[in-house]
């Protein structure tokens, strides 16, 4: 049996369907970190049969609730001194900034360098979101 050792201060992300935790990865941009980070991959789950799990051995300075928006059946785990501090069970964020790129060629979103990415969600079922500045749906799913 794989045993990946518990973490002393960091962040476990957890209850991640299988599959989407080499996405996150990606994401936070992990395979550059000069820090310890543990990818598993469809390790046993209780609840659900199987998951994936990223384990990050260093605090990162972001909203990580932004991750409900690839999959909100995660949980976010703030570990210190090797006890779980804080739990965050993440949902579609109604807003979402600096996270998804619109991808309208005439959004000024676009064509402008230091302007942020502002969407908001239309409909929780289908994961749909809207531009903020040209209302171009974005379907997170796809």
């Amino acid at each position: 049996m794989l045993n990946i050792n518990s973490i002393a201060k960091g962040i476990v992300i957890d209850h991640i369907t299988p599959g989407k935790g080499y996405e996150i990865f990606k994401l936070l941009e992990l395979d550059k970190a000069s820090y310890t980070v543990a990818l598993i991959m469809n390790a046993q789950s209780k609840k659900h049969g199987k998951k994936d799990i990223i384990k990050i051995e260093n605090v990162i300075d972001m909203d990580l609730r932004v991750l409900g928006i690839l999959d909100d059946s995660l949980t976010i785990n703030i570990i210190e001194n090797e006890e779980i501090i804080e739990k965050i069970h993440v949902k579609l964020p109604e807003h979402v900034e600096g996270f998804l790129k619109c991808n309208n060629p005439r959004c000024i979103s676009t064509s402008e360098r230091n302007m942020v990415n502002k969407f908001s969600l239309v409909d929780p079922t289908t994961h749909l979101y809207k531009c903020d500045y040209c209302d171009h749906l974005y379907n997170v799913e796809e």
